[in-house]
């Protein structure tokens, strides 16, 4: 390994970044930042999006609100996610695992979901 094929961190300049996900991350300062920001695939910035369906074939868009469907349990709660619990506002991420909701729940906090366990509203 003699050359580092990902751009330096425009931070700091470093040049030990890595991909995380969908991520580049800079070990040398810790900023991190989207790895499609630096790069041009010559369609005229045209990327490909991805289509996220809820559990029933319902297109989703960042700023939905959603229900969940089906009981989930929550590492570290005595109490899990009840069916029927309405998500506001959610946001589209590129998750792990699958999970590619990342919202806030009352009662909970931050978390990430599956599309496949919940339902546009």
């Amino acid at each position: 390994m003699t050359e580092n094929p990902l751009p330096p961190c425009p931070e700091c300049a470093g040049a030990y970044t890595y991909e995380m996900g969908a991520l580049l991350v800079c070990p040398e300062c810790g900023h991190e930042w989207p790895h499609a920001s630096g790069e041009s695939d010559g369609s005229g910035g045209a990327a490909e999006e991805r289509v996220i369906k809820d559990a029933v074939g319902n297109v989703l868009a960042h700023g939905d609100t959603v229900t969940v469907v089906k009981g989930l349990k929550v590492k570290g709660s005595a109490s899990g996610i009840k069916a029927g619990t309405k998500v506001r506002n959610i946001r589209l991420v590129e998750g792990v695992d699958g999970h590619d909701i990342d919202c806030r729940i009352e009662g909970f906090g931050p978390m990430q979901l599956k599309s496949s366990v919940v339902r546009k509203v």
